[in-house]
């Protein structure tokens, strides 16, 4: 299965990384002529997108730059799918969770993968956009994730934000570690699997869990201080809430595909993580 990979930032090189098959693009995709050309030079068996905006420091940065935000994370992947379409690759385009804010409404809480968003910053809401465009496509994988922890030390790594924050809100989320993460998305384009998929571990993690273990296993000086989560706008450490969910994972279930159990994998992520800070 050869796999073109649009997109070279963090979660595009890891995953490129990881599969042997696949091919990073180098090309920065901006319309449907420049899909169709990296497809006929590469020829594909199927792609995954990688690419979007987010912003610099982070999402705020698409409150003033909307139109930018909206290319980047809806036209963008619909111009890509419709190329893919014209040449008949599957793709898997890589989804976000915090499209969605609070609890669902089921008895459990856990947001379904057909549940409708309620997302209120522009980069979640053109996160949703695109998600409901594409999920109507039969060639089209939307594989969503949620706060990516990692072992490599990267600034959209969820273990160097929280350890960098001098005060951090202790919320409850679904999350995921992307050494299962690049594995299931290898399985879904495997099975050219249509459709929304939540790609997180099963149970979620509070940020507490998360830096008491980067305590015990990388840094025992850290420090920090907890705030309240309406803190961080009132505090101006945001311009929009966070949000904050917790994601079923029912259709990878479908699939006979299942990730590890959280705390299993957040261990074994964070002793790789540490591993890795004494080597560099």
């Amino acid at each position: 299965m050869k796999i073109l990979i649009f997109g070279g930032g963090y979660i595009g090189a890891r995953c490129h990384e990881a599969w042997k098959d696949s091919v990073l693009s180098d090309v920065r995709i901006t319309c449907k002529a420049d899909v169709l050309k990296e497809l006929e030079t590469h020829q594909p068996d199927v792609v995954l997108n990688a690419a979007g905006i987010k912003g610099k420091p982070n999402v705020d940065w698409c409150e003033d730059h909307q139109m930018e935000s909206i290319r980047g994370n809806t036209i963008l992947p619909l111009e890509i799918a419709d190329a893919c379409a014209q040449k008949n690759v599957y793709l898997l385009h890589i989804g976000s969770g915090c499209i969605f804010y609070g609890d669902a409404p089921h008895p459990d809480k856990r947001w379904r993968e057909m549940d409708f968003g309620n997302p209120l910053p522009v980069y979640s809401r053109t996160k949703w956009a695109a998600d409901l465009c594409l999920s109507t496509l039969p060639h089209v994988g939307v594989g969503r994730i949620r706060m990516p922890i990692d072992h490599v030390s990267a600034p959209g790594n969820l273990i160097n934000k929280l350890a960098s924050y001098s005060k951090v809100i202790d919320v409850e989320n679904s999350a995921t570690v992307i050494d299962d993460m690049v594995d299931v998305f290898y399985q879904l384009m495997e099975k050219r699997a249509t459709g929304i998929f939540h790609v997180t571990n099963p149970e979620p993690v509070r940020h507490r869990e998360i830096l008491a273990l980067y305590e015990e296993i990388v840094d025992p000086s850290h420090i920090n201080e907890w705030i309240a989560n309406d803190d961080l706008v009132k505090q101006d450490l945001a311009i929009k809430g966070r949000s904050n969910n917790v994601l079923a994972t029912d259709r990878l279930a479908e699939f006979g595909i299942h990730m590890r159990p959280t705390i299993i994998a957040l261990r074994d992520t964070m002793e790789k993580f540490a591993k890795a800070q004494k080597i560099t």
